[in-house]
């Protein structure tokens, strides 16, 4: 796959800086495997993070990371939810409830489970059609599952534009109070066409956006991280505030969930605007309503 030039036909152009975008948002999806080995190991990173999970810019009890490496990029939070830990790992047991959950990010088009995995079309930020979405197919591994621990994590080998060794995992443990303690990392490879995709995307679409994690720049001044760990970063936040999103609206009736969960997703993005901002909110219910009803139609 080659970089079009400046020169190239204006649909070329297109065509490359969506596969961009796409890629912008697969390398929202996955970390680097620093998955704690059980519920003691859980338990002591909590005793760890306590001093910043009580204070810390996000407003709430949350630890953001993420981290570069030459050929893969992680993001990964460590939060504290008003969610009981039963409710967490029953919730998540399931693959189909893991696509109720993915596909409130704007870029998931569709989620279908099937037997022990999962497919994901991945896309831009507006309405398209469900053929033209990079597909993603996972395997899920329940994993762990007991009275203080649970994890399971979803894994692909490929994806598109030399995208590899996708991962998404989820651990918790309970704390008092009917709170949980979870852990959700994500991680992925990709050569030198993602690469490409990614410089095109920050150069153009992605070039002023930010990440959470303050840094200083040469003149002294404090701003946020740019560039591919930004992307993960901000990625990485819709993911965790799906999860929240989605465990909260467990309670309404079946037919209002729906509903529900793209309101509250949606609301507490805009809680960080200057990171997560990137449709009105008409717009975005709109086409999450429209998309919740073409899988439907589709028989997902």
């Amino acid at each position: 796959m080659h970089m079009p030039s400046p020169q190239a036909p204006t649909t070329e152009r297109r065509a490359w800086v969506l596969q961009a975008l796409i890629i912008a948002a697969l390398f929202i999806l996955f970390p680097i495997f620093a998955f704690a080995a059980g519920a003691g190991d859980l338990r002591a990173k909590y005793q760890e993070l306590k001093p910043q999970l009580a204070q810390n810019p996000f407003g709430q009890p949350l630890v953001l990371d993420s981290t570069e490496q030459p050929n893969a990029l992680q993001g990964e939070i460590y939060a504290v939810m008003e969610h009981p830990f039963a409710a967490v790992a029953s919730a998540f047991k399931s693959p189909a409830n893991w696509c109720d959950m993915l596909i409130l990010h704007l870029n998931t088009k569709y989620c279908s489970a099937a037997g022990a995995g999962l497919s994901m079309g991945v896309g831009g930020k507006k309405p398209e059609p469900a053929e033209r979405a990079s597909r993603l197919d996972f395997s899920f591994n329940p994993g762990a599952s007991s009275a203080d621990y649970f994890s399971a994590d979803l894994a692909a080998e490929k994806g598109p534009m030399s995208t590899s060794n996708y991962r998404i995992r989820m651990e918790a443990v309970p704390l008092p109070g009917n709170r949980t303690f979870l852990h959700l990392t994500y991680a992925y490879e990709y050569g030198m066409a993602g690469k490409l995709a990614m410089k095109t995307y920050l150069a153009t679409a992605g070039s002023g956006k930010v990440g959470f994690t303050q840094v200083n720049s040469p003149d002294g001044a404090t701003g946020y991280i740019k560039g591919v760990r930004g992307v993960v970063e901000r990625n990485t936040m819709r993911y965790y505030l799906a999860i929240d999103a989605y465990l909260g609206a467990q309670s309404a009736p079946a037919a209002q969930r729906l509903e529900k969960r793209i309101t509250a997703w949606y609301d507490a993005t805009e809680r960080y605007a200057r990171q997560l901002h990137e449709v009105e909110r008409g717009a975005y219910l709109e086409m999450k309503r429209e998309e919740a009803q073409r899988q439907v139609a589709m028989g997902y």
